[in-house]
């Protein structure tokens, strides 16, 4: 009997400590930053907590083009029509949307007017720019690089964004 009761409590710790290393919350950055966070999220794209995102300019090897509060660039999708966003599921996961909780800020060269936000499947707001969706690319692991560039994942190709709302295709 002691030696089941041990296997038994031996199997609920185990459940137990399993459970608790594959739970999930969302991270988020604390204080008045402006930027948005690059942790892990129950949807899997890039947020601020209780804050707009902020959308500027970088120019690199490309030209100029537009980056999110952390530099990291931003591309549009050309499977996206309109403002709405498919990029779902492992798509959002390798380019995940830029979302925010407040209205999007423009600084540097962005045109404020052309900054807007679209409604995602998952209730969340994404920040668009002249009407596309943005997303950032886990393959781009410093400010400013732009790895995905002409990509053509999930199906259709992937660009930065110009400052004039196009896709700086190279």
């Amino acid at each position: 009997m002691t030696r089941m009761f041990s296997l038994t409590t031996l199997a609920v710790a185990s459940a137990l400590v399993l459970a608790a290393c594959g739970s999930s919350s969302p991270s988020s950055s604390s204080g008045a930053s402006s930027t948005p966070s690059y942790g892990t999220t129950t949807s899997s794209t890039h947020s601020s907590s209780g804050t707009a995102s902020a959308v500027s300019t970088k120019t690199g090897s490309l030209g100029t083009f537009l980056v999110d509060g952390s530099g990291h660039a931003l591309y549009l999708w050309d499977a996206d029509h309109g403002s709405m966003s498919a990029c779902t599921a492992a798509c959002a996961k390798a380019w995940p949307p830029l979302t925010t909780t407040g209205t999007p800020k423009a600084s540097g060269s962005i045109k404020a007017s052309l900054l807007g936000t679209t409604k995602r499947a998952d209730g969340s707001r994404e920040v668009t720019y002249a009407g596309h969706p943005l997303y950032t690319f886990v393959g781009d692991k410093t400010a400013g690089q732009t790895a995905g560039e002409g990509s053509n994942a999930f199906g259709a190709a992937w660009w930065v964004v110009t400052p004039g709302g196009k896709a700086l295709q190279q």
